[in-house]
């Protein structure tokens, strides 16, 4: 069944991405019958607030598939992933979703979910087509809301407007920087303080016994830009970074909001943030990387806690980074699988190593440096995916400034200013294309800023499946040279890390907590992702 109210662009459009998913999915309900709907797909992350340094709630992860008259479906995450492949490419993007019916009264799966503008990719090639850049402009707008029952305004309109600089330790030089100038925030303002018409108790309404309370981030988006719609433009704008005058239900959130702007029906970047998140550039930072449609980062310690990772901001923003003492700690840089994802790294600065390649040296620049002649990301394939339920690897490196720096006078590249070290790092990239840091340190650490998630001068890194090696030999002014191709290891086999079933749960939470990897089992906790040595290739 093809659900054509859903569907606007036509009988003909529906056909054809029938046919499409009908042959890429042929098989996988066997029975069961299908329907087809179109939408936008909205993903919402949650960010909890880090009490003594360390998350206490687990982090949230909410996708709706939106139709062109307003409703709401809500998907469930784990099925979502699977579906996509790489669902979080398809963020803001108008998709195409199969549901099966099961026969019997079985319960509603989600089949696949395809870009609806490119509906004829194949099932196996749409996760690696699937990512659209973002490039050029794009603009911002604060708007700053507070309940009516509550008269604190933290900070003031120009505090909000100073945040989308251009000088260093701001916003608008952030972004360009990490995008090696892709992307500017041109443009971007802020308005407020604007009044919501109800107190924070109807937006986040009392739970029930032993439930945690849930801000209604639809009606806080809705109310929120009403109340702004005389004095903000939102057709000139690409993303709103909401501000609130009191804390919300204990999270931070961000990702993409549709509803009624400018009297019709869109969806925009957006974030919804409390006054611990604004108050400070790291979180805000974050929380706008997922209105780009980034995903969290994690490392290789096996926990359900994405914030882990200080190689960052979009797992680990607080450790190891700058401080300011005007916008609070600063963001730090991306991985490069995240500006991979953005399209922010040219083909010539990136370099893929098949299985069985000929060993090569490779001069590698930091991750940070603008105007890089050299590479600066390195993706390591693997034949299959291996023990870690990784499909491949990056390589990349990250330093930090070769000069003192004043954290009040911010220079160039103070982002990076108290990495942890200079050194390598490698991330493991599975199948949905989440990056996790890998440490050779066992049991791997808690947090990845220790010496066995960093990859020094005389140290080897070896994949799991033995099939790829890298090899850091020199320190440069920018970065490293490093060797790399196949290992040829003699010697015993390589510990595997675990991972569980990749088996899919039937459609039912609204929200899940994001743990895509669980503490490998009872003998595996001494496992490694990585074998870390002093020898040579041989």
């Amino acid at each position: 069944m093809v659900n054509s109210a859903a569907q606007p662009r036509g009988k003909f459009m529906n056909k054809v991405i029938a046919a499409c998913l009908g042959l890429a999915f042929a098989g996988f309900l066997p029975g069961a019958s299908a329907e087809i709907v179109q939408g936008q797909l909205e993903l919402r992350w949650g960010d909890p607030v880090p009490l003594q340094g360390k998350s206490q709630l687990p982090s949230l992860f909410i996708a709706t598939l939106v139709g062109d008259d307003g409703t709401r479906r809500v998907l469930d995450p784990a099925q979502a992933r699977h579906a996509a492949g790489d669902l979080y490419a398809l963020a803001n993007r108008r998709v195409a979703v199969e549901f099966s019916l099961a026969k019997r009264g079985g319960a509603t799966l989600i089949a696949a979910i395809v870009p609806a503008d490119r509906p004829q990719l194949p099932a196996l090639s749409k996760a690696l087509l699937a990512p659209q850049a973002v490039i050029g402009n794009t603009r911002w707008v604060t708007v700053a809301c507070k309940f009516s029952d509550i008269v604190e305004e933290q900070k003031p309109i120009t505090f909000f407007n100073g945040q989308y600089g251009t000088s260093s330790g701001q916003l608008g030089n952030y972004w360009k920087e990490v995008s090696y100038n892709k992307i500017d925030l041109t443009g971007s303002s802020a308005f407020g303080w604007f009044t919501l018409p109800q107190p924070r108790s109807f937006y986040i309404p009392p739970a029930a016994d032993g439930e945690k309370p849930k801000a209604n981030l639809d009606q806080l988006f809705k109310d929120c830009a009403a109340v702004a719609d005389p004095q903000v433009n939102f057709n000139a704008v690409q993303g709103v970074n909401m501000m609130f005058n009191g804390d919300l239900d204990g999270y931070a959130w961000g990702g993409g909001a549709c509803g009624i702007l400018e009297g019709s029906n869109q969806c925009i970047r957006n974030t919804w943030n409390p006054p611990w998140s604004f108050g400070n550039l790291a979180p805000l930072a974050h929380e706008m990387g997922h209105g780009y449609g980034l995903p969290h980062s994690n490392n290789s310690d096996g926990d359900d806690d994405p914030y882990d990772n200080p190689w960052d901001v979009m797992s680990d923003g607080w450790s190891n980074a700058v401080s300011n003492p005007t916008y609070g700690a600063l963001p730090k840089h991306i991985n490069v699988r995240q500006r991979d994802r953005l399209g922010w790294i040219d083909a010539a600065r990136k370099l893929t190593v098949p299985v069985g390649g000929s060993v090569r040296e490779v001069v590698l620049d930091r991750a940070s440096l603008l105007g890089s002649v050299n590479r600066q990301m390195i993706v390591l394939s693997l034949a299959a995916a291996d023990a870690a339920g990784n499909v491949s690897y990056t390589v990349e490196a990250r330093a930090r400034p070769r000069v003192g720096i004043d954290d009040i006078a911010c220079k160039p590249n103070c982002y990076e200013a108290r990495l942890a070290g200079d050194a390598v790092i490698i991330h493991g990239i599975d199948a949905g294309g989440v990056a996790y840091s890998m440490d050779a340190d066992v049991p791997p650490a808690n947090i990845s800023n220790n010496e066995g998630s960093m990859f020094k001068v005389g140290e080897t890194w070896i994949s799991p499946d033995g099939s790829q090696k890298v090899q850091v030999l020199t320190a440069t002014p920018n970065g490293f040279t490093v060797m790399i191709g196949n290992p040829r290891v003699t010697g015993g086999p390589l510990l595997p890390r675990g991972k569980p079933s990749a088996a899919v749960p039937a459609q039912s939470l609204p929200a899940s907590t994001e743990s895509p990897r669980q503490r490998p089992g009872r003998g595996c906790e001494d496992a490694r992702g990585a074998v870390r040595c002093k020898d040579q290739i041989r």
